[in-house]
């Protein structure tokens, strides 16, 4: 059985990798396909210093993000509960439901925050009151919020 051969690719091959990654493959597969349609390099010492570096980079990158959306996170819990206000019909019930984008609307008015709306979970709001309200600034940070549900 042949041996396996490491190849940093230079673009997104299916199935195989994406851009920047160093894979094993078969030295024929690397031979006869990769390397000919420059799809991928036969790694060096050099090369793999490089992708060292630029991982280190992209972590760093991630970190900061993250750090900001921690910010964004404890911006978002220090106001507290936010208004939004709806018609109202028999028993406190109210016309049709808070939905995400009226969510991130008063988000956007209270904090100058503006935020995705399919990162905000509303649950099924269907009277007056408080709600719990989830609200994702970043993949690994989900911040807790409160919204305060009036009568028009």
């Amino acid at each position: 059985m042949a041996k396996r051969i490491q190849l940093l690719l230079n673009k997104d091959v299916s199935k195989l990798g994406r851009y920047g990654e160093i894979v094993e493959v078969a030295p024929g597969y690397a031979r006869n396909y990769l390397i000919p349609n420059q799809l991928a390099v036969q790694t060096t010492p050099g090369i793999m210093k490089q992708v060292e570096r630029r991982k280190a980079k992209e972590a760093e990158r991630q970190a900061k993000i993250k750090k900001e959306a921690e910010d964004r996170k404890k911006a978002l819990e220090s106001v507290g509960r936010f208004k939004i206000a709806k018609q109202l019909g028999e028993g406190d019930a109210i016309f049709g439901t808070v939905t995400d984008r009226e969510m991130s609307e008063a988000i956007l008015a209270a904090t100058g925050q503006d935020l995705d709306r399919r990162g905000i979970t509303v649950p099924a709001i269907d009277k007056l009151g408080i709600y719990k309200v989830q609200v994702k600034v970043h993949p690994e940070v989900i911040a807790e919020v409160e919204v305060h549900v009036t009568p028009l």
